[in-house]
């Protein structure tokens, strides 16, 4: 996903658009609590009075910021998606090769949010409560492919929740590995556990069905046989 460079930004549209601008781009590269006030109102080319005209504070104005990526970000994630062939296995499946153009990008730095979140320590934090709706609309958009797949393969309605929240995990759990280990790969590594997912993991549950009405079903008496009177 494309961000914009510190070093690249233009001064121009109005000043809030502009303070947003410098917020996202230093702070997603280097960090809430590393980057100060001063250094954003300068990369932005405004006044310090237009920062507490239109935010008033730091954490106003990145979780501002953060709510402006998770619009954009979301757009951007669901269209490369929703690109990816025709069927909800191919648009699940391909969300991984979404995200490793991300990974391999010169710009990636991570979740924002997960970043965000990393450095707040209350749950109530405007951060952090921007940070996990970003989460919570994610896992919306995964939940909604994993019903269509579920119509198209005949999986259970409860099972496709549970994959929902297991492809939550394995979204994430690439982005954080391709962080810290900077492979793009990542992504396709946690493709093929996915893929292994459902191919695995429908096969079980079928199983597990089909055994679950044979258990069930009446056992045949045989004949009692008739003695002589």
């Amino acid at each position: 996903m494309a961000t914009q460079n510190p070093a690249e930004l233009v001064a121009s549209g109005s000043a809030r658009e502009r303070l947003l601008d410098a917020a996202e781009a230093l702070i997603y590269a280097g960090g809430i609590h590393a980057t100060g006030v001063d250094a954003i109102v300068k990369q932005s080319g405004t006044a310090r009075k237009s920062f507490y005209t239109h935010f008033g504070s730091k954490d106003a104005l990145v979780a501002a910021a953060l709510e402006r990526r998770d619009e954009r970000w979301m757009n951007w994630f669901i269209a490369g998606t929703l690109r990816h062939g025709k069927t909800a296995r191919t648009h699940l499946l391909g969300m991984f090769d979404v995200l490793r153009e991300w990974f391999a990008s010169a710009d990636f730095h991570g979740c924002a949010f997960l970043n965000a979140a990393g450095e707040i320590a209350s749950a109530d934090d405007p951060i952090r409560i921007v940070a996990r709706e970003h989460k919570e609309r994610l896992l919306a958009f995964v939940r909604t492919q994993c019903d269509e797949y579920a119509a198209e393969s005949g999986m259970d309605a409860r099972r496709a929740v549970r994959l929902s929240r297991q492809w939550l995990i394995l979204l994430d759990g690439a982005i954080a590995v391709a962080l810290v280990s900077g492979e793009a790969d990542a992504a396709l590594d946690a493709r093929a556990a996915a893929e292994a997912l459902l191919d695995t993991g429908f096969a079980g549950e079928s199983k597990q069905l089909a055994g679950h009405s044979t258990s069930r079903s009446p056992r045949k008496r045989a004949p009692a046989r008739r003695t002589a009177t």
